[in-house]
């Protein structure tokens, strides 16, 4: 009996540390290389995107500036497990949904009341040292506009 416990124990273990890594590979800062990055026109700018542990959940928080060159800082505290979660400081959206799709990959959708207004992928490169975020937001005449930002980690 103590060894099936033993072995129970060893398995939820390996389970949870294997969760953790996965998890830990987005964990850090990442600034904007905008020399590699393909932003729109007059599109806002996420300069610095911390994510780091809070509890069972991850907290993003970033800092950058509006289209009209303001600075702009807004966090958001979730699980990345698809479901909405609120964000606070951002004007444009109210909460956001985060899916880990494998340990290189997340999908995010951003709403504004029952709406989505951007979509997108963030792809974390093989040596974990660069992020590219695909988007798809919705502009202010409804035309759906792409941009591709390209973070390094700090």
């Amino acid at each position: 009996m103590k060894l099936r416990t033993f072995v129970l124990t060893l398995a939820l273990c390996l389970l949870g540390v294997g969760a953790g890594f996965a998890q830990s590979n987005f964990m850090g800062t990442w600034k904007l290389n905008e020399a590699k990055s393909k932003l729109a026109p007059g599109a806002a700018k996420n300069s610095t995107v911390v994510y780091e542990a809070s509890g069972d959940s991850v907290k993003v928080t970033i800092d950058g500036t509006d289209s009209a060159g303001n600075p702009t800082h807004n966090e958001w505290t979730g699980k990345l497990d698809a479901s909405y979660y609120p964000v606070t400081g951002d004007p444009n959206s109210d909460s956001r949904s985060v899916e880990q799709r494998s340990a290189h990959k997340l999908g995010f959708k951003v709403r504004k009341g029952k709406k989505v207004t951007t979509s997108g992928t963030i792809i974390l490169s093989g040596d974990g040292k660069s992020r590219t975020v695909i988007a798809t937001t919705t502009d202010a005449q409804g035309k759906k506009v792409k941009s591709t930002a390209v973070y390094d980690k700090e």
